[in-house]
């Protein structure tokens, strides 16, 4: 209890109120409420998975595949659980698991034909899906916009995610704040 309030653990170990069932912007069946949980961030790695309902997105993963997988259990949750990978931009901290964990689990990937340029040749080409960095794109239940950022990358991009109730904004590597990265956050 909270303030009178019951609550109930999520898979990311917060409290989170009982009866926060709603609607998903693309689902039509009663689902919690969009949620997310970083797997880690930092110059050794970064991976956040985004929760809507059963789809779950998992943004960047610059872990090895066991790290990842052991981080995923750490939340709860099992590579089979990941609906889909978007890649923010090429650099090992964010792209470096991403090929063998999507290809061993099969999972398909989101991300710039700029970004897509450092998958290794032998990643299959079924796995791969072309994201336009100005074009909204679903995964699931999960709407996907991607928007561009200044950074030393051949074609980086950040993410807004949303439930069609709430959003949420993920800045991880940016070299200068501007005024459309503020709009697309706003």
């Amino acid at each position: 209890r909270a303030n009178g309030e019951l609550r109930e653990p999520c898979w990311s170990g917060h409290q989170v109120p009982l009866n926060t069932s709603r609607q998903c912007a693309f689902a039509q069946t009663p689902v919690l409420a969009m949620r997310f949980c970083s797997l880690g961030s930092g110059s050794s790695g970064n991976a956040l998975v985004v929760e809507c309902g059963t789809t779950r997105v998992m943004m960047d993963c610059g872990f090895t595949l066991a790290s990842t997988k052991e981080r995923l259990e750490r939340a709860g949750l099992a590579p089979r659980d990941i609906t889909a990978i978007v890649a923010t931009h090429e650099h090992d901290d964010h792209l470096g698991g991403v090929a063998r964990f999507a290809k061993r689990y099969a999972i398909p990937v989101h991300l710039t034909r700029g970004t897509a340029q450092w998958l290794p040749p032998d990643f299959p080409a079924v796995l791969v899906r072309y994201i336009d960095p100005h074009t909204a794109f679903a995964v699931g239940d999960v709407a996907v916009e991607p928007f561009p950022v200044p950074h030393d990358a051949r074609e980086p991009v950040q993410f807004v995610f949303s439930d069609g109730a709430a959003r949420l904004g993920v800045l991880t590597d940016l070299g200068t704040p501007t005024s459309h990265v503020q709009e697309k956050l706003s």
